[in-house]
């Protein structure tokens, strides 16, 4: 027999976990080096900022923004909102807004349909269209915008006659080298009553579109939409326009002296302009909607064709909308390029921001002001451009099943 009392036998030793310094975690590093790198940042901007304050002090140079409530002093060729040489500094400042943000919207309008025209015409099975457009889109990418500007610039205000001799193509039209100048409705309530009415006839064709994809969804039949929405975009304005009295009056215009009277007035500085920028941006858009294209499977192209088919409707129904998902996003630089471009204008004496920011600057000295204006605007108009853009694409995209 054995004994009931056994001696115990070497215990089993005991792990000891080892001490850890909190340094050695990851997390806990990756929060501290975020600390650190941000107070550097605060650190240098506040260095910076202090000795800006102090050098600016000692050379008894002005800062702040109180400058913008006094009296501009100088008057600006164009404005879309009433201005004089008596207005203020941030009226001043805001008609250059205004005017950049004009030739900004109308560049990127035109660019993106003259853009897809020549991207189509690239592909299309005609040598001759498409050489053509093979053409235009390497001859206008591979010049500076900025020659190309200064080359219709010149075109308009050097071959173009003066307004006494100026061209006349159609009637009541005329090309000078002081400009475009074309007739132009009247002033009457009616035809604002027509834009407020088209505004809403829009709308109205947006809720039939929705409410149609929705019949469509449900059903697999769409109703008609395109006759009732063209019958709206066009009824509904000219209901409005002959209900405030159907006026056919026009403000034609006149040459009177050196130059014409009347009318609606195109600048040779904003044409220039908008014809370099719009031209210039519609030949990288037209890439970038050929790449789209082929970037869409053959396979749709052969689908299309054998349920019959048009080549047209293939395009427009089928392929433009896949192409899209590659086509926004580079063509959304393309909208911010142009928009960034338009500062250009300075070159040939257009308005917008910076021309006026510098008159402004030169007339106040406060340099750091004006140039941190400019910034914003357009710092402003392109986020807006690209929260927009980007909206858009989300929305376009296809969602995987």
């Amino acid at each position: 027999m054995t004994n009931g009392n056994r001696r115990p036998g070497p215990s089993a030793p005991v792990a000891v976990r080892p001490s850890r310094s909190f340094l050695n975690d990851a997390g806990v590093r990756a929060v501290l080096f975020q600390i650190l790198a941000m107070a550097m940042v605060i650190a240098v901007g506040w260095f910076l900022v202090d000795n800006t304050l102090y050098n600016l002090a000692s050379r008894n140079i002005q800062t702040g923004f109180d400058y913008l409530t006094r009296e501009s002093g100088f008057a600006i060729g164009e404005t879309l909102i009433p201005y004089s040489a008596t207005s203020t500094y941030a009226t001043a400042l805001w008609v250059g807004v205004l005017n950049t943000l004009k030739v900004s919207l109308i560049g990127i309008v035109f660019a993106t349909l003259i853009g897809v025209v020549i991207g189509v015409a690239r592909l299309s099975s005609n040598w001759l269209l498409a050489r053509l457009a093979t053409i235009y889109v390497e001859s206008l990418r591979n010049v500076p915008v900025l020659l190309q500007l200064f080359f219709w610039y010149g075109l308009i205000t050097e071959v173009l006659p003066s307004p006494r001799q100026a061209m006349q193509p159609i009637e009541g039209v005329f090309l000078s080298n002081r400009g475009f100048k074309m007739p132009v409705p009247a002033d009457h309530a009616a035809w604002w009553a027509a834009l407020v009415a088209f505004l809403v006839a829009v709308v109205i064709v947006r809720v039939l579109m929705i409410r149609a994809n929705r019949i469509q969804e449900r059903t697999g039949e769409r109703p008609r939409t395109l006759l009732p929405g063209l019958g709206l975009l066009i009824g509904l304005p000219l209901v409005a326009w002959a209900v405030f009295g159907a006026p056919t009056a026009l403000d034609t215009p006149a040459l009177k002296g050196f130059n014409f009277v009347g009318g609606l007035s195109v600048s040779p500085e904003f044409a220039a302009l908008t014809l370099g920028l719009t031209l210039y941006t519609a030949a990288f858009i037209a890439e970038t909607v050929r790449s789209g294209i082929q970037a869409v499977g053959k396979g749709q192209w052969e689908a299309a064709a054998a349920l019959g088919l048009k080549p047209g409707v293939t395009m427009r129904l089928i392929i433009l909308p896949q192409a899209l998902r590659v086509i926004v996003p580079p063509t959304t630089s393309q909208f911010l390029n142009l928009t960034k471009n338009s500062s250009l204008a300075v070159a040939i004496g257009y308005p917008d921001i910076v021309s006026v920011a510098n008159t402004t600057l030169n007339q106040t000295g406060q340099a750091i002001e004006n140039i941190a204006l400019i910034m914003l605007a357009y710092l402003t108009v392109s986020l807006t451009i690209s929260a927009f853009m980007n909206w858009y694409n989300k929305r376009i995209a296809l969602v995987e099943r």
